[in-house]
């Protein structure tokens, strides 16, 4: 590098500064070539190519770089063996009689040579994992059903959630009690299908009660999220939609569980995108079982603000069931507790007490409280050297520390609750607030 001529150093920081430039790079790698450095000539040739494969000029520059002559294209007569004893030519030599060295022509050049030459150069434009190649959108096969797998959570039931008796009761009669008396079913005319939406403040527990609904069922749980729906091509949204409901229904009975509805199917009337409003249309097609029965299939939905899900997926058929998920009363706070702290070294912990301070706490706060008091304890130990026990002071001060964070939430709702109370939706969530004394 410090040998070059001023003009390459100029001609380098050019196309340093203008990396897309293809002719200027080509002159850059001229001026290599003539100044003998092959390889470097080779280099910006080679991302020349990159830049622009069917330029004819850097195939041209790439044969000259590489020194590939082409072959003859007239027939020659076999040559006269020699002795062993004669000196073979050495490479570059002048052979004997006059043999017409043709520059090589860019149809005549070993393009796969080159590429291995300048790989570590160079690096591959497109990298497909474990060296296949990429679909059309990255992700495999599209348009395959299969792509979505069906989980059995095993062991998960709902006695297992703590508390909470009105939720259970709600989903004992909703979805329980038809598929364990079947003779009862027909009788009534019940359908072995439905949907239930689950609203209320975050951190709650809405996933794990639909996990937990799948495993009293004992049926298959396709859990889906926002990011498994939507998709950069058109089209191709609609179509996860269709294939997610296609595999829940070859694998009756099955529950779907559409995590963040809000986000998924928000109201029509607000969106800008016509991508979006489809992506609504096709859910709602599939609720209503249009391209194929939805008997089995049992269809959960979560979402923090209920008001925001377009109305008609909340029609009659659809998820025409509400139900309020709380933050969890006396019995679910104890449970939730002694989950978290059963692998922590507790000493005189007063359940009791904790749960009376915890009141408002949803299932992530009782969480956060544990790992606060955890920390506490733990850095008291790290200054005195001395390891402690985790004890009330430690617990309590991590609860006084901690705003529930359900609060913010119950805020926004009360006024829903108020004003936008049309048809007795909302009604359970007035009745809580009333019993809170918060409206």
């Amino acid at each position: 590098m410090s040998d070059e001529t001023p003009l390459i150093r100029s001609l380098r920081a050019a196309v340093a500064a203008a990396p897309d430039d293809v002719p200027l790079r080509l002159h850059l790698a001229e001026l290599l070539l003539d100044a003998g450095d092959t390889d470097g000539a080779v280099g910006e040739a080679a991302v020349a190519l990159q830049q622009a494969p069917g330029d004819q000029s850097a195939r041209a520059l790439m044969v000259r770089a590489m020194g590939v002559t082409a072959e003859p294209t007239a027939p020659v007569a076999p040559e006269t063996p020699v002795p062993s004893e004669a000196p073979v030519p050495s490479q570059g030599s002048a052979p004997h009689g006059p043999t017409p060295q043709l520059p090589a022509e860019p149809d005549g050049f070993d393009w796969r040579a080159a590429e291995e030459e300048v790989g570590g150069i160079v690096p591959p434009r497109f990298v497909g994992e474990l060296g296949e190649p990429l679909s059309v959108d990255g992700h495999g096969d599209p348009g395959s059903a299969d792509a979505w797998d069906a989980e059995f959570p095993q062991g998960v039931r709902l006695s297992d959630v703590g508390g909470m008796q009105d939720v259970k009761d709600r989903l004992e009669a909703a979805f329980l009690a038809p598929l364990r008396n079947p003779g009862l079913r027909k009788l009534y005319g019940k359908s072995l299908r439905g949907g239930l939406l689950l609203y209320g403040p975050p951190g709650c527990g809405k996933t794990f009660i639909a996990r937990a609904v799948a495993g009293e069922l004992g049926a298959s749980f396709l859990p889906i999220a926002l990011s498994d729906v939507l998709d950069m091509w058109i089209g191709r949204s609609e179509q996860n939609i269709h294939d997610i409901f296609v595999n829940a229904r070859r694998n009756a009975p099955c529950v779907v569980f559409l995590d963040e509805l809000d986000a998924l199917g928000a109201k029509r009337s607000r969106m800008q995108h016509s991508g979006l409003r489809n992506v609504v249309n096709q859910l709602l097609t599939e609720l209503d079982g249009v391209d194929g029965g939805n008997e089995g299939v049992f269809v959960l939905a979560a979402t923090n603000v209920p008001w925001d899900v377009d109305i008609a997926l909340r029609r009659p058929g659809r998820l025409d069931r509400t139900l309020l998920v709380l933050p969890p009363d006396g019995p679910a706070r104890e449970a939730i507790l002694i989950y978290h702290l059963r692998e922590r070294p507790i000493e005189s912990v007063d359940l009791g007490k904790l749960v009376k301070a915890t009141d408002g706490f949803s299932g992530a706060d009782l969480a956060h409280l544990c790992e606060t008091a955890a920390e506490s304890a733990l850095l008291d130990s790290a200054r005195t050297g001395e390891v402690r026990m985790i004890g009330m002071r430690d617990l309590l001060g991590a609860a006084k520390q901690i705003r529930p964070s359900t609060e913010p939430w119950f805020a926004a709702a009360r006024n829903v609750a108020m004003f936008a109370n049309d048809g007795g939706t909302y009604d359970d969530l007035v009745a809580h607030l009333k019993r809170k004394r918060k409206l």
